[in-house]
């Protein structure tokens, strides 16, 4: 309780960002997690579960026998389908959401899918909110029974608190109720009355867990969890269980990276020199999750029986939308490199369709372009994940791939630390979680050199659950972050600041100012690059002159298409921005 506390304290003022250095706010989320994914686990170790619900069906799961378990995540949705366009009233008639409050249900904003499907048709999507499931306090009632449906021990008991304020009694820190749907077949982004299929979604998400410390053990008779939820009180969700006394693996994940290249004589590498690493991915024992020298295919992980429960990019199949849906569960497997660390700085230059799809490797930060050299590759390949899924036979999803990965450093390469990051998720029985690990090196000096970041403060706001430590990716390192979060052909909300700017805009649950560019900017300097991207991530509008001059918003995360990420003008915007705090 003192955790959640101090949570509610610090984000309902909302502090000035600190000083800390990059190493320092690393130190301090580490400090402010509690989760642990490393070391050998028993019966008594707390696990964080992991609840789907599709359909008002329970995705079934296997779980070791006997384990005890916290309530980590909930995801909830159904799905109905209908020939004409209605919004979201198929919802209402029919569903296990049929039953649940809909008044004062509103339209928030839309988008189109960047890609179009093979016949050159948009996919239109529809964000709702404010229908007063989705708004008022709720909570989920767990517990276990036996085959005949009897209860064995006393229920648990999860508070969702409400939209537009975070209170301590909160179990998740992330607590997103909403509405979605899709048009598919539209012929543009202003026609969509041809359109062959309209899917209406209702979807809940509850992650990261505040309350760590209710636990509750699996009773030896248990073969399903049923749960109810107050807002739709007549709807009884039940997720059937398998205890396993003996699993292939020990919960837990963590990601192991042995640089394969030496560094020369002079304890460092050259400017220009391939540099391989090869990882593995291990249990909390510290077990091997796939054999030395390669990795299972796509098909393997995502179609397979998958026991080791690796984890690949998967939007494929499930849809993913930044704070709108999902993301979370895209599960991609990736590591860049990236520096000198003097010169990390956001990138803006966009990675073509092309290379996705055709390049394992991918020169995201070239120096003379980006000011920063970035590199990054997907597992099994990229190629053969982003390629696989434009190929009808999708070849490239059978093939296996490698533990060894290699990066080459650009021929003029300033000297300095440069950083390898992976980061990856594993789902095993019951357990989703993240996990990332980071790999200096040194260019051309064994002078170790530090990145300057222009934003901080997090940590004044996302302690306990909500810690960098465990959110998202579970890394504190926000210096990584723009390495892999470039803008992509296939992406344009991929940049971390429009990210940033887009959730937190968004989001009810956000105790400070959004105008206020003080809560997170160290400086005045840190806001002057002006773009669509940085403007239109959090601006639903902007005046008819810049209409007229820039185009209308066509992106609702970053306002336009490639030119969003280009510097707009250096002559307007010189003041602060009102309410900024500069």
């Amino acid at each position: 309780m003192a955790v959640l506390a101090s949570v509610a304290v610090a984000c309902s003022t909302v502090s000035a960002p600190s000083t800390n250095t990059v190493e320092e706010e690393e130190e301090l989320a580490q400090q402010q997690s509690a989760l642990v994914t490393q070391g050998p686990t028993t019966t008594a170790t707390p696990i964080g579960l992991a609840l789907e619900y599709k359909n008002g069906v329970g995705l079934p799961l296997k779980v070791r026998a006997g384990q005890t378990f916290y309530l980590e995540q909930i995801d909830l949705s159904t799905s109905v389908f209908s020939k004409v366009d209605e919004g979201l009233a198929g919802l209402k008639r029919e569903g296990d959401f049929k039953n649940a409050d809909w008044n004062k249900l509103q339209l928030e904003e839309s988008d189109f899918q960047q890609l179009t499907d093979s016949e050159g048709r948009l996919t239109r999507s529809r964000f709702y909110r404010n229908a007063k499931w989705m708004t008022q306090p709720s909570t989920f009632i767990i517990e276990q029974v036996d085959d005949r449906g009897i209860p064995l021990s006393a229920p648990i008991v999860a508070d969702a608190g409400k939209d537009g304020k975070r209170k301590t009694g909160d179990h998740f820190w992330v607590r997103r109720f909403r509405g979605i749907q899709w048009t598919r077949g539209c012929a543009s982004r202003t026609d969509c009355s041809g359109a062959y299929e309209h899917e209406q979604e209702a979807n809940i998400e509850l992650r990261n867990s505040m309350d760590q410390k209710s636990t509750f053990t699996l009773h030896p008779r248990a073969t399903k969890l049923r749960m109810r939820w107050t807002q739709n009180a007549t709807q009884v969700y039940e997720t059937p269980i398998e205890q396993i006394a003996n699993p292939p693996f020990d919960y837990g994940f963590s990601i192991d990276v042995e640089t394969l290249t030496p560094p020369g004589p002079g304890g460092y590498y050259d400017a220009g020199q391939s540099v391989s690493f090869r990882f593995t991915l291990k249990d909390g024992s510290g077990n091997r999750l796939h054999p030395q020298g390669s990795i299972p295919s796509y098909n393997d992980v995502i179609f397979g029986p998958n026991e080791a429960g690796i984890q690949y990019y998967r939007a494929f199949f499930d849809n993913t939308w930044v704070f709108w849906r999902r993301k979370h569960r895209e599960r991609t497997l990736i590591a860049h490199l990236m520096g000198p660390e003097q010169n990390i700085q956001p990138m803006r230059s966009v990675i073509p369709l092309d290379e996705l799809l055709g390049q394992d490797v991918q020169n995201v930060g070239v120096l003379e372009r980006d000011g920063v050299f970035d590199q990054w590759k997907v597992f099994p390949t990229t190629d053969g994940v982003f390629g696989g899924a434009f190929d009808p036979n999708h070849a490239g999803w059978d093939v296996p791939g490698s533990d060894v990965y290699t990066f080459k450093l650009p021929a003029n390469a300033p000297a300095g630390t440069y950083r390898m990051t992976m980061k990856g998720r594993r789902t095993y029985y019951g357990e989703d979680i993240a996990y990332t690990r980071r790999v200096d090196i040194q260019v051309g000096s064994t002078t170790k050199t530090t990145a300057t970041l222009t934003t901080g403060g997090c940590q004044n706001c996302h302690t306990g659950g909500g810690a960098f430590a465990e959110v998202l990716h579970r890394n504190p390192d926000r210096a990584t972050c723009v390495g892999c979060h470039a803008p992509l052909a296939v992406e344009h909300d991929a940049p971390i600041h429009s990210r940033v700017h887009f959730i937190h805009s968004r989001s009810n649950r956000f105790d400070g100012d959004v105008q206020k560019c003080t809560t997170c900017h160290l400086n005045e300097g840190g806001t002057k690059f002006v773009s669509k991207a940085a403007c239109l991530s959090c601006h639903k509008s902007y005046p008819a002159d810049h209409v007229t001059k820039f185009g209308p918003i066509t992106n609702m995360y970053v306002g336009g298409g490639e030119e969003s990420f280009g510097r707009c003008t250096e002559n307007c915007h010189t003041e602060p921005h009102p309410g900024s705090g500069f």
